[in-house]
């Protein structure tokens, strides 16, 4: 349902229902929380990648458990499955990449937008499903994808529920960056390993100063990142970084 792999400080995180193009059931949306929980509390972890095994990087919703007269209301599917991991990857103080191996579809696509870098395999895409069923788009979408590419152009794409390659996602600002198909398992490992051996204290602060934006003004963004500073400048990291550019050599940071 969830692999978890750890190495190199780097926790991968891979939706592993190939068979359902990776879709969110209850079962699934859970353990991503618990994979995101740890990913909290262990140090040893120092960045988080989100992929899928397959095909597919997340086809959304299992509309089969959304339609079950058994199976949670659509409400109970927001508010506690795909809320809170939307929440969990803004909140969480170390670096989430989404890293796009397929089609990104409804909720999948908006949960990869939701983390700090978004790349994609040239076979990926992206599609606001949700008008095609009759639905809004959640998973923090509406706030997103605006955010990303604008109020025109994400209000057409979740009204037309047109599919974006990954190249014209790139383009448009939804991503960062396109990796070849046969080079994008080592393009992420690389991305992710890069980003565990950085200051991540410091990436968590950014990361905060960036999630405050969307509702600061201009005063108090820059009084936030007063505060934000000189909480970084107390750092380890700080520290060792100023003295590596001193005496001229590489730094190793800690995240601290």
């Amino acid at each position: 349902m969830l692999q978890h792999h750890l190495s190199n400080g780097v926790l991968t995180l891979i939706f592993d229902r190939p068979d359902k193009f990776n879709s969110f059931n209850r079962e699934l949306a859970l353990t991503v929380q618990e994979g995101l929980s740890e990913a909290t509390s262990n140090p040893a972890v120092r960045c988080v990648v989100l992929t899928g095994n397959g095909k597919a990087f997340c086809a959304g919703q299992d509309l089969g458990e959304a339609v079950d007269p058994n199976g949670p209301e659509l409400s109970t599917i927001v508010r506690d499955h795909y809320n809170p991991i939307i929440q969990a990857i803004r909140d969480l103080p170390k670096p989430v990449i989404a890293a796009v191996n397929g089609v990104a579809a409804g909720a999948g696509a908006n949960i990869a937008l939701a983390c700090d870098i978004v790349v994609a395999s040239e076979h990926a895409s992206f599609i606001q499903a949700f008008s095609k069923i009759g639905l809004i788009p959640d998973s923090g979408g509406t706030w997103t994808l605006p955010r990303l590419v604008g109020f025109q152009r994400a209000s057409a794409l979740m009204m037309t529920g047109d599919k974006v390659g990954a190249a014209e996602a790139q383009s448009m600002g939804m991503i960062y960056k396109v990796f070849a198909p046969d080079s994008f398992g080592e393009q992420v490992t690389a991305l992710a390993e890069q980003m565990a051996q950085m200051p991540t204290k410091g990436l968590a602060l950014t990361k905060a100063a960036l999630n405050a934006s969307g509702t600061n003004d201009m005063r108090d963004q820059l009084s936030l990142e007063e505060t934000l500073q000189t909480e970084a400048g107390q750092t380890y990291d700080f520290n060792e970084g100023v003295q590596a550019f001193l005496e001229k050599r590489a730094p190793k940071f800690k995240g601290q």
